[in-house]
């Protein structure tokens, strides 16, 4: 699938991506994207995954392995199936290492259970602005969180603290 941003909700369009700065931030935490499962050709070009699946590849029916960005689409029940694989991918192992950038829906079962998982949570101060090719970048309405599964919080934190609020594990 595409990432997809509530970003949407202003302009009526559902393709939105990643700011660059966020993906950088993450790739130095990863060490490298093995693959991003809710993507396209365009995001990728700034992602850098060495594979991805597409809407059209349903990223849910793939096999998921290794380090993981994810930029799911937000709308339900999409953005809930994405985070529960996330979320039992990286405690079965497959996964070795994440980050998944969502909505601050901190009180919804989804948020909750890839929540549990995180080691690290960046809350960005003020709403960041997604883009797409070929159309002026827009910010969604409401904030968004950047969860870290993986051993080195220590690096998220150091990765995202520019960002806005980190929140680590003891």
């Amino acid at each position: 699938m595409r990432e997809k941003t509530s970003a949407a909700s202003e302009t009526g369009d559902n393709e939105w991506y990643t700011p660059p700065d966020i993906v950088l931030a993450a790739r130095a935490v990863l060490g490298g994207i093995d693959l991003d499962p809710a993507s396209s050709p365009e995001a990728n070009a700034v992602i850098g995954a060495s594979r991805i699946w597409t809407a059209a590849d349903d990223g849910l029916a793939r096999p998921w392995a290794g380090k993981v960005w994810m930029n799911p689409p937000y709308a339900q029940p999409a953005c809930d199936r994405f985070c529960a694989r996330l979320a039992r991918e990286y405690a079965e192992g497959a996964v070795t290492a994440a980050c998944v950038l969502v909505n601050n829906a901190t009180e919804t079962t989804w948020f909750q259970e890839v929540g549990g998982q995180a080691a690290a949570v960046c809350f960005p101060r003020g709403r960041l602005r997604f883009w797409q090719p070929g159309k002026e970048s827009a910010a969604p309405l409401q904030g968004q969180a950047v969860l870290y599964l993986g051993p080195d919080p220590v690096a998220f934190r150091a990765e995202f603290v520019k960002f806005g609020i980190v929140v680590t594990r003891r």
